[in-house]
């Protein structure tokens, strides 16, 4: 059995698709798990964008909101468009990378996007993250002290630099063994593939 690596970036909308399902999907394949989250902006900036492909092309942005509407009806869920798109998450990612091996990762990270994608909560803030941290019974100050320090800030930059080198072009992205598979759409050929493996 193979391990499935998911790239994911709190501030994706077909990142949340994939947040929310991967768990539940791997367990019940009884494929392992590794979260590894990164920062999308760096690599979009790396083409030449500012922002989200979905922002710069109108139509593919007016796309992608019909699809998301779709997409989680199809999983059964719930989905609020957000006002501000994409969002900032620099002080959620950081918390996420900084727990990635954590057994809290996952809860933390659903609840990350549900604020994001269902509550329209700006998420980039000390309040938000402490709120998401608490309702997990976590030390939220603690978290984000420690979130918050230069050899943690680092490592976000780093696991962003490890994403582009193993090729990552968008969220969410899937590796089994160095196989890749991009998008939330591939979620269930990665489970397959890594339960076949």
């Amino acid at each position: 059995m193979k391990t499935l690596e998911i790239w994911f970036e709190f501030g994706s909308n077909y990142s949340y698709l994939s947040v929310q399902r991967v768990g539940e999907l791997a367990r019940s394949r009884g494929v392992p798990l590794k979260w590894e989250p990164f920062l999308l902006g760096p690599i979009f900036k790396s083409f030449g964008w500012d922002t989200s492909p979905f922002v710069l092309q109108e139509q593919k942005g007016r796309y992608m909101w019909r699809d998301m509407e779709r997409q989680c009806e199809k999983y059964g869920l719930p989905w609020k468009r957000p006002t501000s798109f994409p969002r900032r998450a620099l002080l959620p990612m950081r918390v996420a990378v900084l727990g990635k091996d954590s057994v809290w990762i996952e809860a933390f990270s659903r609840r990350m996007m549900a604020l994001n994608f269902v509550e329209d909560q700006e998420i980039d803030s000390v309040e938000t993250v402490s709120r998401a941290l608490v309702e997990l019974g976590l030390d939220a100050n603690a978290i984000i002290e420690q979130a918050q320090e230069s050899q943690n800030k680092e490592r976000l930059k780093e696991q962003t630099q490890r994403a582009q080198a193993l090729g990552v072009f968008g969220g969410p992205t899937f590796f089994v063994a160095g196989e890749m598979f991009w998008g939330n759409d591939r979620l269930d050929e990665a489970i397959e593939w890594a339960a076949r493996a």
